[in-house]
């Protein structure tokens, strides 16, 4: 269901306002704004998974079928769809589509250069505002105070412990550190672009706030014996950073491929610079052909 989101996302980007397009403008802004909504929501619902578990089970020893050598498999009809059921998931997938539609607000508080525009996203950057802190609080909220899904180092077995991932912050303080950190960064960010009628830069500190914020949140699900995505049907089928790890040999040759990544980085950097090396304004709309 993501995946089709962004494919339909890119299709439509490219086709709206193509000539002789079968579907018409209309139907492709359609597929824009189910993009907009479930692609976010979605995403986030999938992340509550780590916290909350899913319907799954895995038998190692069916690797060994001629026809069908696949160990895990959904324990229900739906494939996974079933998380979109809990509230919990759903309250992430919200405050990740609020805080989507936080950040896009600051990007175009940066970069385009219309009164117009500006003034209406300020007005826009507070509803949205509101709306992402209610469903993340309720999250972040509910998280610290529920059981979690903890291993015990030695026998590798999977049970649930009360507070678990309030235990998981308290015992890693460098994660905590990064998550408020994180946090203090979005807030930052939007709160001087909402009381600083003349600041444009909350960008930069909600969307670095952002990385920090979820990275925090990816830790706790994973480190400290913790289970990372649990499973509701058979706990011992819970996938660990243990017992879902690669062999030493691709870790290795990921460890070396990761060294590629500040040329990754360097190309994101010059490719942003590249698009944002002018305020969008009236003119470049009308006079470039890729407008979208």
């Amino acid at each position: 269901m993501i995946l089709l989101c962004f494919v339909l996302q890119a299709v439509s980007y490219e086709y709206q306002a193509k000539k002789g397009n079968l579907l018409g403008k209309k139907t492709y802004r359609v597929f824009l704004w189910l993009n907009g909504v479930l692609g976010p929501v979605l995403i986030g619902t999938a992340v509550g998974t780590f916290f909350n578990g899913a319907e799954f089970i895995v038998n190692k020893q069916q690797l060994t079928a001629a026809l069908n050598p696949v160990i895990s498999q959904w324990a229900t009809p739906w494939h996974g769809l079933e998380a979109a059921l809990v509230v919990w998931n759903v309250c992430l997938g919200l405050a990740v589509f609020f805080l989507s539609r936080v950040l896009s607000l600051l990007y175009f508080i940066n970069n385009i250069d219309d009164a117009a525009i500006q003034s209406k996203s300020r007005r826009q950057l507070r509803w949205d505002t509101l709306l992402f802190l209610i469903f993340f609080l309720i999250f972040l909220g509910r998280l610290l105070v529920q059981d979690g899904f903890a291993v015990n180092p030695e026998t590798k077995e999977v049970y649930t412990e009360p507070f678990k991932y309030l235990t998981n912050f308290l015992e890693m303080p460098a994660v905590l550190a990064v998550l408020l950190i994180g946090v203090l960064g979005v807030l930052f960010g939007i709160g001087k672009t909402l009381f600083c009628a003349t600041w444009k830069k909350g960008i930069w500190f909600a969307g670095v706030g952002t990385v920090f914020t979820v990275l925090a949140l990816l830790l706790c699900a994973g480190w400290n014996n913790t289970a990372y995505y649990p499973s509701l049907t058979d706990l011992q089928s819970s996938l660990t950073l243990e017992n879902s790890c690669s062999s030493l040999f691709t870790l290795k040759t990921m460890s070396y491929v990761s060294i590629l990544i500040p040329f990754v980085l360097a190309y994101i950097i010059y490719a942003w610079r590249a698009l944002d090396l002018r305020k969008i304004n009236h003119k470049e709309m009308e006079e470039n052909e890729h407008t979208y």
